[in-house]
């Protein structure tokens, strides 16, 4: 991250909104698919409304009209990238003001967002609701969005999902080279808080690894968690 501020990038970026605007208009003009801008709300001892209000408005000056708001301020002395993730106290409040002042913007919150509830409080009042680190840890808390916000009744189960995954394991190790280890690390949470979970958890994070694994580790994983021989994939 260092490296990356040293050098007035990453979230560093907000603190010279006239740059800002001027790569985003950039981008702007070179690409034919929609530009969002996601950011902080503020930066150290810059946390204030007027500066993040003034961040938004200049982008908004190049032709940008979403952004997406992580309702932390950023500190970039003495804080990792993972502390930052955590530890800035969330301020909600800010993204709300943001939208009451920019009607025609469109807001969209981040952080710290993992249960159905908390994003329906804020839905009324902005555009929407990104979901960050919940989605990677806890992935089928995604159904729960589905069903209760989107009222998508087809909803498929948590082996549904696991068995699917065999079958694009196998096809981007034929297509790409893709190790099984670089895919299954993304569905270790599939089983987030569910009967043994913790076994479906512990074979993904071994045999994935183990000289000449392939997609069927998927399918053992699934069989040791349901104490079973054999599951029809």
């Amino acid at each position: 991250m260092a490296k990356i501020v040293g050098t007035g990038g990453g979230a560093r970026l907000a603190c010279d909104a006239n740059v800002a605007k001027t790569l985003v208009g950039k981008i702007l003009e070179s690409v034919k698919i929609p530009v969002t801008v996601k950011c902080r709300i503020g930066i150290d001892e810059q946390d204030s409304f007027e500066f993040l209000d003034t961040f938004v408005d200049k982008i908004a000056d190049s032709g940008c009209t979403t952004f997406i708001i992580h309702a932390r301020k950023a500190w970039l002395k003495g804080l990792s990238p993972k502390e930052n993730r955590e530890i800035p106290e969330l301020t909600y409040e800010r993204a709300h003001e943001i939208k009451q002042k920019h009607p025609h913007l469109r807001i969209i919150l981040n952080g710290g967002l993992k249960t159905v509830s908390e994003i329906q409080k804020h839905l009324p009042a902005l555009d929407g609701a990104m979901i960050g680190r919940e989605a990677y840890s806890n992935p089928y808390f995604l159904t729960q969005i589905e069903k209760e916000i989107f009222g998508n009744k087809n909803i498929k189960s948590r082996e549904t999902i696991a068995l699917a995954m065999i079958g694009y394991a196998r096809e981007q190790k034929k297509l790409f080279g893709t190790p099984v280890k670089s895919i299954t690390r993304h569905i270790i949470g599939l089983y987030h808080e569910q009967h043994n979970g913790k076994v479906w958890r512990r074979t993904l994070s071994t045999l994935p690894y183990k000289d000449g694994a392939d997609e069927t580790v998927i399918l053992k994983a699934l069989e040791a968690m349901e104490g079973r021989d054999k599951i029809a994939a």
